[in-house]
């Protein structure tokens, strides 16, 4: 998918989760070209993405309509990440090389100078580097592979997060602990520090999710 249709989807994507393309509604190519100021290939990929993640759907003599988000299936989704995730942190704590656990630490340390200076773009992206490194430190090819497909279903759900007061703080802070135990090899400690993580995260998705259905029905 090119540049501009991942942009075009995430933007769409995020418009679908807060509800300013509520279920039901039918996306056109022609006036999403128009809104975009594009052709109509790049629409087409980025409804062909938004499709595999569940977001939107193909109706007989409607086209393309946004999909009602279900929760109990959202819920399986997150709940599985979540214990993927935990059980990524708990591999790492055990198979994680004296290598690996410095780079784990620098980039810890260096997200602290992100949160403090409130530097969103700065902060997800050493955050991006901070999940990969766990799992990478997991040594497990399957599992690897597992958790990039939920979390590419999951991304724009995800970004939900931006709503939660002191986001960053709050991650930071939640990290100490995983960080804690990897680096020192407690493997249940860092399963339950990672899956206390994501649970959090989880249920604001959650939550979110079931304010905008109740907001329009």
């Amino acid at each position: 998918m090119s540049t501009i249709s991942s942009k075009i989807s995430k933007q769409l994507a995020e418009q679908i989760i807060d509800g300013t393309y509520p279920p039901g509604a039918k996306l056109e190519e022609r006036s999403l070209a128009e809104k975009f100021n594009v052709s109509r290939t790049p629409i087409r990929e980025a409804l062909r993405e938004l499709g595999s993640r569940g977001l939107v759907e193909v109706m007989p003599r409607r086209g393309v309509v946004v999909a009602s988000i279900g929760v109990k299936e959202l819920a399986k989704l997150l709940e599985a990440d979540c214990e993927l995730e935990a059980l990524c942190a708990r591999r790492a704590a055990e198979c994680m090389t004296a290598m690996e656990k410095k780079e784990l630490e620098f980039i810890y340390e260096q997200s602290a100078e992100f949160a403090r200076n409130e530097d969103t773009a700065g902060y997800l992206n050493n955050n991006r580097q901070f999940h990969a490194l766990i799992l990478a430190g997991a040594h497990n090819d399957v599992l690897a592979a597992m958790v990039a497909d939920l979390r590419e279903r999951l991304a724009p759900f995800r970004q939900a997060q931006a709503q939660v007061n002191d986001r960053l703080a709050v991650s930071h802070d939640e990290h100490e602990p995983i960080v804690r135990a990897i680096l020192g090899g407690d493997c249940e400690a860092a399963y339950n520090a990672m899956r206390s993580h994501h649970a959090r995260l989880s249920n604001h998705v959650l939550r979110l999710i079931r304010s905008r259905q109740d907001e329009d029905a």
